[in-house]
């Protein structure tokens, strides 16, 4: 029997400012739905989200929830003006004596819900939102960036609730590692146009490239017709009397679907210049450490940067990312050991907290009036490397439109705010780029493409970032900071940093902790001294395992609940198979491991 829909919209339809949002948009979303809700900045995902959750009225159409199914929605700048504190706001929505929710989601997440509203950060104010919506678990949730402002523990726990729910999500996030593990459908929203496909983010840009292609054939074609037609209309005129009054419709009608088609909005045209070329050395650290009171930031540290490296700095939120990147570059000063910096540096610098836009400003006089880019004389230009450039067409390279010149920075999206940042920053030459959390709501075309530049970029590049995808295309080096003042350095981007450390000292188990549960504290003991009896091989083998089979356990969970879905062998049955394949697979060689774990612990206490 077919279970009711959670929610449907019908023929929505909606115009801001004169301008169409959308038009005849169809939504059904079912129970179990995981969907990813994609779309260029600007495009109207958040606008679409807030009608599903009820809380912008279309034009016309119609929103339909069923008696009795909860919808909820986490706003990005939720109203926290009835609270004195974020767990207040948080629990606000659960019934008495349910309030225990709250501190189960803000362990997780790693905020304080004792913190008073007005000393909160806009991080933690988003992740009071978040946690609002895990904690009343409706039926269907509606995640607007829901991985903005998280740290990468963070949005690892995220991924681990939204996989064992059994609630239906559709979520907007620029983040591709996060929409890859979770979702198994995508909703575009393109040129007012919302199309479905069942398949996960995974596989959405090889939809949009088929799709892209479709139009870019079925536009030539339509060309043709018309050049054919028109000519018909022009040159056969003196062959006969009287026209073809039909025809000559039928041409003016593909005429007018010519001129209705709206060409897909450009990527936009971003670019980097090297400027001088720097010395080899361009950082080194000896023995750098930092605390503020009794807050230890950095252990002695040592780094060396060379011309040319791609160095991500990963850690929890707090844990003195930024402020190492200050130290590097000569801003904030270290308690001990020194920082020497290289020849001939031109530094440029993306800040998270956007620092370097005034908010009162139109992004005219924003550019114009920024020392770096000011053309002497002239109002109406910018320098952009090294040559004058008319406003206007510098922020229509960053997809700006002209109405948006005159318009405020502080009416600008996050997106929007984070373009034009980098136009600023792009407008000189430089062959250092300081980048702090640079894709905080960057779509996924302007991350390909800024992606796409700095690898192709002369300089060298530090960056702090939680996008786990962007460090891996792009970090040569990571420095992941575990707080305490550790940091450590790995090579190559953030799954070489996970494949070379392993599982935390958090994470990690004792040897005994699960094949023998059984085991008492001074059973363990006993193993352990008694190991030092076995051999070499032996002994490593006895420390291995527990590791081995925490990895075959959480490969087994995960394919068990791929095979969950009901409707996976109908809809794909070659991967239901090899699904149940590797599924097998592990169990046997989970047992196997943890038979041999008791065979050489037994071996050990003998």
């Amino acid at each position: 029997m077919a279970r009711a829909p959670l929610l449907q919209l019908s023929s929505i339809s909606l115009t801001f400012g004169g301008n169409p949002v959308f038009d005849g948009v169809d939504l059904t979303v079912q129970p179990g739905d995981r969907l990813a809700l994609v779309g260029r900045n600007g495009s109207g995902k958040s606008t679409l989200m807030k009608v599903m959750a009820g809380l912008v009225e279309p034009d016309s159409g119609a929103r339909s929830v069923p008696p009795g199914v909860s919808v909820g929605y986490m706003e990005q700048e939720p109203d926290f003006g009835a609270f004195d504190t974020l767990g207040a706001f948080a629990a606000s929505g659960l019934p008495e004596g349910e309030s225990y929710r709250v501190s189960v989601v803000a362990e997780g997440l790693k905020f304080d819900p004792a913190t008073p509203v007005a000393a909160a950060s806009g991080g933690e104010r988003r992740r009071a939102a978040l946690a609002k919506l895990l904690a009343e678990a409706p039926e269907l949730m509606l995640l607007d960036e829901p991985t903005n402002h998280l740290d990468i523990e963070a949005i690892g726990w995220l991924e681990r609730e939204l996989s064992e729910t059994r609630a239906a999500f559709v979520v907007i996030s620029h983040d591709r590692a996060f929409l890859r593990a979770l979702t198994r459908g995508t909703l575009w929203i393109d040129r007012g146009d919302l199309r479905r496909s069942d398949r996960g983010f995974e596989g959405f840009e090889d939809w949009r490239e088929t799709i892209w292609a479709e139009e870019d054939l079925a536009r030539h074609k339509l060309d043709r017709k018309i050049k054919a037609e028109a000519k018909w209309a022009v040159e056969g005129i003196s062959a006969r009397r009287k026209r073809n009054m039909g025809r000559v419709r039928a041409l003016q009608a593909m005429r007018a679907e010519r001129a209705s088609l709206i060409r897909r909005k450009g990527t936009a045209d971003m670019a980097l210049e090297a400027g001088q070329t720097s010395g080899r050395l361009v950082v080194e650290a000896k023995g750098i450490s930092k605390a503020f009171g009794d807050k230890l930031i950095l252990r002695p540290f040592d780094l060396t940067v060379l011309r040319g490296d791609r160095v991500a700095f990963v850690g929890p939120n707090g844990v003195g990312k930024t402020t190492l990147l200050k130290m590097l570059t000569g801003e904030v000063a270290p308690d001990s050991g020194n920082v020497r910096l290289g020849t001939n540096l031109d530094i440029a610098v993306f800040d998270q907290a956007r620092a370097a836009l005034d908010f009162s400003m139109t992004l005219w006089d924003g550019l114009v009036n920024d020392p770096d880019m000011a053309v002497s004389g002239r109002s109406d230009q910018v320098m952009v490397r090294g040559e004058p450039k008319h406003v206007v067409a510098y922020l229509k390279d960053f997809l700006f439109d002209e109405a948006q010149a005159r318009a405020p920075i502080g009416s600008l999206s996050g997106g929007e705010r984070a373009r034009l940042l980098l136009a600023r920053i792009m407008a000189r030459p430089s062959n250092l780029l300081i980048l702090d959390e640079p894709t905080n709501d960057l779509d996924v075309e302007t991350l390909d493409l800024l992606q796409d530049i700095l690898g192709d970029y002369d300089g060298t590049v530090l960056l702090v970032s939680h996008d786990r995808d962007f460090i891996d295309r792009l970090a040569t080096t990571t420095v992941a900071m575990e707080g305490d003042g550790r940091a450590t350095l790995y090579a190559g981007g953030w799954s070489d940093c996970q494949a070379q450390r392993g599982p935390r000292p958090e994470e990690r188990r004792t040897p005994v902790a699960k094949p023998a549960t059984d085991a008492t504290q001074a059973g363990a003991e006993k193993v352990r001294k008694g190991a030092q009896g076995l051999t070499f091989t032996e002994k490593h083998r006895l420390e291995t395992l527990p590791s081995l089979i925490e990895k075959l356990e959480a490969e087994i969970g995960k394919l068990s609940d791929f095979l969950s879905d009901p409707d996976l062998f109908a809809r794909a049955p070659d991967k239901f198979r090899k699904a149940s394949e590797g599924l097998a697979e592990r169990q046997a060689a989970l047992s196997a491991a943890e038979e041999e774990w008791l065979t050489l612990a037994e071996k050990a206490e003998a």
